[in-house]
């Protein structure tokens, strides 16, 4: 005879129950409320809340609000939907309810992300580092991208891709002498940046890169380690992901993200690049400056 099936683990249990919950917030017009959710799955809430963090790295309400952005970007690339029916397919149930926080959900108006950027206005500019080309832009709320590599057109055409509608505008003299600032911080990174930045992406991807940007230059930090700062400890799968979607490089320091064991793991731009950003960034601000 067969033995019988063992039940499930405690963790088991946890994570079909987080699993069902998520269902559940995807399937309903409006984000149940902490209680429903427990009760449907059988936790009391405060439990039930503190697995779902750990488990996905947001809480209910941010996992609610992720999925219903991620329904109104989809509806609205939709061939053939209007914003307002788009609104209402992701679940607000009002017009101005949405438009309260869209540029908060989007990044950008409905209108502009529909048409991929349509009217948005991107200042760019591209020069030299020791790190190869380096590529600069900003929106009218701050710096949105900062690209690392060795084709100084690839990296043109990155930002066309990530804005394919936008107005790229290059070649202003103003806007050269920003670009000179983050070239100089990525050259000696204890002199610091102190520059907007327009920072586009979920709650948790927001979450992580906050925590990315307290970490001192010189010093690094697991994945783990950024897990247990966001309140997810469970999450060091997700972090990683985070870390690999980041656009904003160095000033958005991901590359100060290493394994458990403290050896260098994948960098978005290279690990040759993340490698060097480290040895720069634990010598001193004035060795790291180029003679005058």
């Amino acid at each position: 005879m067969h033995p019988p099936p063992r039940p499930p683990s405690p963790t088991s249990r946890s994570a079909q129950a987080i699993a069902q919950a998520c269902r559940l917030i995807e399937a309903s017009s409006e984000p149940p409320c902490l209680p429903e959710l427990a009760a449907a799955v059988g936790l009391s809430p405060s439990h039930f809340h503190r697995q779902f963090k750990a488990v996905t790295g947001l809480t209910p309400k941010a996992y609610a609000m992720g999925h219903r952005a991620q329904a109104l970007r989809e509806s609205l690339t939709e061939p053939g939907s209007t914003i307002t029916q788009a609104i209402y397919d992701a679940g607000y149930n009002s017009n101005s309810r949405f438009y309260e926080k869209s540029t908060e959900t989007l990044g950008m108006t409905a209108s502009a992300y529909r048409s991929g950027g349509a009217g948005e206005a991107i200042d760019f500019a591209v020069a030299a580092c020791s790190l190869g080309a380096i590529l600069v832009a900003c929106s009218a709320k701050g710096v949105c991208a900062v690209l690392l590599g060795d084709d100084p057109d690839a990296l043109a055409r990155e930002l066309q891709d990530r804005f394919p509608q936008a107005r790229l505008r290059g070649d202003d003299l103003r806007f050269a002498k920003l670009v000179a600032l983050v070239v100089g911080f990525v050259e000696a990174p204890r002199i610091g940046l102190d520059l907007p930045l327009d920072i586009r992406g979920t709650a948790f991807q927001q979450r992580v890169w906050q925590a990315l940007r307290e970490i001192p230059p010189g010093q690094t930090a697991s994945y783990a380690d950024i897990a247990q700062r966001i309140g997810s400890p469970k999450a060091a799968r997700a972090v990683a992901r985070a870390c690999a979607a980041n656009h904003i490089a160095v000033a958005i320091p991901c590359h100060r993200v290493v394994r458990t064991d403290g050896s260098i793991s994948g960098y978005r731009w290279g690990v040759e690049r993340k490698q060097a950003l480290l040895s720069m960034e634990k010598e001193p601000a004035w060795l790291c400056l180029s003679p005058p």
